[in-house]
């Protein structure tokens, strides 16, 4: 149904795309894995009309095909989900949902009727029960994507291209797209699935390709693939050479993590969203923050980073009383935070890799109000070399890298302030392996030099390994705090499901 044959894609220093080849059936099932970097959203967006290729050739159904514009290609019947939902906030789900297929009555006024009850209609079959009338950006991230999934789905596609589809939901969600993509299978439907969750892979997939450094590093049934043989081809090397150049976790000596705690939350409350949520980090002390999806981790995280009000509660660092200013003032008493969000929140994507780094630390480095750019340009070469950035100068555009390496700029950003904590919502969301080990590995440096990390993750597997000690939370509030022998997948669930059966 769709296939690329020796595609080719060029920017301004760099290959993206080297004689690419991928061939998807209907009712095919084709895992699409690499680095970040590797060229897998560079295909994605030859595929949808976003780039137009400087080589080769795009078939759809047989025939040669070139789409123009995004919306071309989805009126051929491509359809895309994005990791990142890229729906209209303010407009409502509904709306959303049928944006520009809205049902419409004489004179060609939409019939809201008909089109609320089609849009419930439609989301009962993604196991959504929303009042569809409300605003999008009123619904949590999982619920959103849930939304983006079903609008994808519902144009008439032939192929559905999705890409990390689960990053932002529960278990239960996770669940019902995996019904979703077996109806797909079932109805002839192709679909690339684009994930760095093995697990996911294996269950859903069918065939593989493997992208490295935009070539095809191995086509095949992903079935004739062991898990370990998966990640060395994507890796390009063999796990004993990962772990030679020190990628994996450092066990630290949580004996050694004393003294004060470098930030202490006491009583962190605001309506609806936290009830008396109290955590403290001590210096070389990585604390991890479990729960499902809107438990309160990310809310508690902004709050001592001073991005969230709060009706109550105090948040100290280094032992004295954090002043009101918000993030400015939380950013110059030490505390830094990596957001979940890195394209909302995070980087600025105008600017450049160089620019994004330097961002937080200019007041630092100027001189009677003077930047000097030879030292913006030595602290941007230190944390480009130490998180192993990949763009081709510190002065490309930071929207042309790859997600793992906009994460890694991130991370350099707030590193190059020196904080005294590092609160990190979901730093390997939609990493792929090797950058996940590089930032799991970096993590417990920056605590083996002393500072306090505040870890939030849904991957419970990076938190047992992780964290020295976990807080778990549901509705907003701490139900359990685990330590020692106690930091347990098990343990964690264990506390969740105590307290959902109160």
């Amino acid at each position: 149904m769709l296939e690329a044959r020796g595609i080719t894609k060029r920017f301004p220093g760099v290959v993206a795309l080297d004689d690419v080849h991928l061939a998807l059936g209907a009712g095919e099932v084709h895992a699409l894995v690499g680095e970040n970097g590797a060229g897998k959203s560079t295909l994605i967006k030859v595929f949808t009309g976003v780039y137009r290729p400087d080589g080769g050739e795009l078939r759809y159904n047989g025939a040669p095909a070139g789409f123009a514009t995004p919306l071309e290609a989805q009126r051929a019947g491509i359809s895309t989900i994005y990791q990142e939902v890229n729906l209209v906030p303010m407009m409502s789900v509904a709306r959303n949902l049928l944006l520009g297929r809205e049902p419409r009555g004489r004179l060609g006024v939409i019939d809201t009727a008909r089109l609320y009850g089609h849009a419930r209609a439609v989301l009962r079959g993604f196991g959504l029960d929303t009042d569809v009338r409300r605003p999008l950006r009123s619904l949590g991230v999982g619920a959103q994507q849930m939304v983006a999934l079903a609008r994808a789905v519902s144009v008439d596609a032939k192929v559905v291209i999705m890409d990390e589809p689960t990053s932002s939901l529960e278990p239960r969600e996770v669940e019902t797209l995996f019904g979703v993509i077996g109806r797909l299978r079932e109805s002839g439907i192709a679909v690339i699935y684009v994930s760095h969750r093995l697990d996911e892979l294996y269950r859903v997939c069918d065939n593989v390709t493997v992208l490295r450094d935009g070539r095809v590093a191995h086509t095949g049934p992903l079935a004739d693939l062991d898990r370990l043989k998966l990640i060395s081809l994507m890796l390009g090397r063999d796990l004993a050479e990962v772990r030679s150049d020190g990628l994996t976790r450092f066990n630290r000596d949580q004996g050694a993590v004393n003294g004060t705690p470098v930030v202490e939350a006491r009583g962190l409350t605001r309506r609806h969203v936290l009830s008396g949520v109290t955590v403290s980090v001590r210096p070389g002390e990585v604390v991890g923050l479990g729960g499902l999806l809107g438990a309160g981790r990310t809310e508690t995280a902004k709050a001592i980073a001073g991005a969230l009000p709060l009706d109550g509660g105090q948040v100290l660092v280094a032992g004295a009383p954090l002043p009101r200013g918000g993030t400015k003032a939380a950013i110059s008493a030490g505390v830094s935070m990596l957001p979940e969000d890195r394209k909302a929140e995070g980087i600025i994507p105008g600017l450049s890799v160089r620019d994004n780094i330097a961002l937080a630390a200019l007041p630092s480095l100027a001189r009677a109000g003077v930047v000097s750019d030879s030292r913006i340009d030595r602290v941007v070469e230190i944390f480009m070399r130490r998180l192993r950035i990949k763009a081709s100068s510190p002065h490309q555009v930071v929207s042309e890298l790859s997600g793992g390496n906009q994460q890694k700029v991130l991370l350099a950003r707030w590193l190059a302030v020196r904080p005294k904590v590092l609160l990190l919502d979901e730093p390997t969301r939609g990493i792929d392996v090797g950058a996940k080990a590089e930032v799991q590995a970096l993590i417990d440096e920056l605590a083996r030099e002393g500072l306090g990390v505040l870890l939030i993750s849904s991957d419970l597997e990076e938190l047992v390994e992780g964290a020295d000690r976990i807080l778990v939370l549901r509705d907003g509030a701490v139900v359990g705090e685990l330590s020692g022998e106690n930091v347990t997948e098990a343990k964690i669930m264990a506390a969740i499901a105590e307290r959902a059966d109160d």
